[in-house]
C-alpha cells in the first residue's frame, strides 16, 4: 500500500483531524520545548527531529547524544514509526541512561499521532 493510500485510509477511518495534524499539536505542546521539527532547524536542548523517520538513531551530526543513543546507532537501529512509538511510551526504559528528561507520552493515540507527524517531516540537507 502506498503512503498516500495509507494516509487516505487513515483519514477515512479516523474521525476528526488527521493523525499528523493531531501529532503536530501534541508535538508543539510536549516536545517542541527541546526539539525542532522544521527542515533546517538547528538542534536545541534536543536534536532536530525533522526527517527522523528513516534516519539512524543518534543520526543528527549537529547534536551531542548520550552514550545510550550512540550505542543504538552503532548497533544500526533506525527510527521508524514503531520504534518512535515505543520510545515515546517510555524513553528511559528503551534507552537506559538517556539524557532526555521527558517521561514519555502515556496515551497511545498521542504517540501514534506524533509518529505520524514526524514521519511527514523532512530534513533540509
Amino acid at each position: 500500500m502506498s503512503r498516500a493510500s495509507l494516509l487516505l485510509l487513515l483519514a477515512v477511518l479516523h474521525p476528526g483531524p488527521a493523525p499528523a495534524a493531531e501529532g503536530r499539536q501534541v508535538f508543539a505542546a510536549r516536545c517542541a520545548g527541546c526539539h525542532a521539527a522544521a527542515p533546517g532547524a538547528p538542534p536545541g536542548a534536543g536534536p532536530s527531529l525533522a526527517g527522523v523517520v528513516g534516519r539512524r538513531v543518534a543520526g543528527d551530526a549537529e547534536f551531542d547524544y548520550s552514550p545510550a543513543l550512540l550505542a543504538a546507532r552503532e548497533a544500526g537501529q533506525v527510527w521508524d514509526a514503531g520504534l518512535l512509538q515505543r520510545f515515546l511510551a517510555d524513553p528511559d526504559a528503551m534507552f537506559p541512561g538517556l539524557w532526555m528528561g521527558a517521561n514519555g507520552l502515556r496515551d497511545a493515540a498521542d504517540r501514534a499521532a506524533v509518529a505520524a507527524f514526524l514521519a511527514g517531516t523532512t530534513r533540509a540537507d
